[in-house]
């Protein structure tokens, strides 16, 4: 019963109430009938009596009994075909019943449903859009307003996170920047210094790089919201340009960088771009030596399938959900050696879902990974 929808619950008990109802009407309706025809027969007594079967087998003719003569007839079957009768007109409305109980079920729930549907809807980035209608019935009146009055709270929630890492990265930048500066005036000027001391100044020049990417990636993902995503984009010169500026990554550890197809887009032509060259420079990083990376390109008639391959390790089956979380490694001191912070692809993901479009794993095993990204061409 617990996983039956709400409409048909209405539905079944509206059915089962009228049900009794018409099986009670019945029972009375019966003995009414018997007790009446019983009576009938009661009244009429002695005369002439003519059975009638349902054939009619046995006839007579009215006019050869005389006025005086008493006649009594008796009908065969009567009380029985009278019963029938009226369990036919019971299922039969019973039965109707339902069904109109089904329709008015539906209509009654109608703003039910509607509500489901626009809770859907709701995504981290629509929030103060998605309020819902509280013109409603009375029954629903009060889960819209308290439904609204949360979207609210989760907006301004969400508005003070995102300023407040905004803000934090932005401050973050101009002292990350006047360490760098220093530490690289430093190893200028001191050229000759000890192993000790240059293995230190060469980790603390390695952690700084490392926040200040990690600064740069939260002050981007804090300001995607702004902006603007109504720009015409190729996306085969924009993969071409992203192998380029990957070349010497991809030399280095002796990757092949291969494309295929071509697709346009409307959408933001920086957040595009860094949503495939994450995806690209991970598939280069994480890669074995004397690997490929094939990124391929999809246009389909409303959207756009790109999938970029790799020939590394593969992503353990139980990660493949969680590598889009923010912060999320899968091997921890892989990560560290190459300089991640853990949140390159859950910038993608950010990114994609802001086109309106959705990023996952298509396919791991040892011998490689896919990462599939469907955008919308509008």
């Amino acid at each position: 019963m617990k996983r039956l929808s709400l409409q048909w619950r209405i539905t079944l008990m509206t059915v089962l109430l009228i049900g009794v109802t018409c099986v009670i009407m019945n029972l009375l309706l019966c003995s009414s009938g018997v007790y009446y025809m019983d009576m009938i027969t009661d009244t009429l007594q002695g005369g002439t009596t003519v059975i009638m079967d349902r054939e009619g087998a046995e006839s007579f003719d009215p006019r050869l009994i005389t006025p005086d003569e008493d006649l009594t007839i008796i009908v065969d079957g009567a009380q029985g075909r009278f019963r029938a009768t009226n369990w036919y007109i019971t299922a039969v409305v019973t039965l109707f019943s339902g069904i109109l109980a089904y329709f008015v079920s539906g209509r009654a729930l109608k703003p039910l449903r509607s509500f489901a549907s626009q809770v859907e809807k709701v995504q981290l980035n629509n929030l103060a859009d998605m309020r819902i209608d509280e013109n409603v019935l009375p029954e629903f009146r009060r889960l819209s307003h308290s439904f609204n009055q949360m979207l609210e709270r989760l907006d301004n929630a969400f508005a003070a996170q995102r300023q407040f890492t905004g803000n934090a990265a932005h401050e973050l930048r101009t002292p990350l920047a006047l360490m760098q500066a220093q530490l690289e005036l430093f190893s200028a000027e001191h050229p000759d210094v000890q192993p000790e001391t240059a293995e230190f100044l060469r980790l603390l020049r390695e952690q700084t790089d490392r926040l200040t990417q990690m600064t740069k990636t939260l002050l981007e993902m804090s300001n995607l919201q702004q902006v603007e995503r109504n720009e015409q984009i190729q996306i085969a010169p924009m993969i071409e340009e992203i192998f380029t500026d990957l070349a010497p990554l991809a030399e280095k550890n002796d990757i092949s960088l291969e494309m295929d197809g071509d697709g346009v887009m409307t959408g933001s032509d920086v957040l595009i771009y860094r949503l495939l060259f994450n995806l690209t420079e991970n598939a280069v990083k994480y890669n074995r030596p004397g690997g490929s990376v094939r990124v391929h390109v999809a246009q389909e008639p409303e959207k756009l399938l790109i999938r970029v391959s790799d020939t590394g390790c593969g992503i353990p089956e139980e990660y493949q959900r969680s590598i889009f979380q923010p912060f999320f490694r899968v091997d921890k001191s892989r990560s560290r050696e190459y300089g991640g912070a853990g949140l390159g692809l859950s910038l993608v993901w950010e990114i994609a879902d802001l086109h309106g479009g959705t990023v996952w794993v298509e396919e791991s095993s040892k011998k490689g990974t896919s990462i599939a990204v469907e955008l919308p061409t509008q």
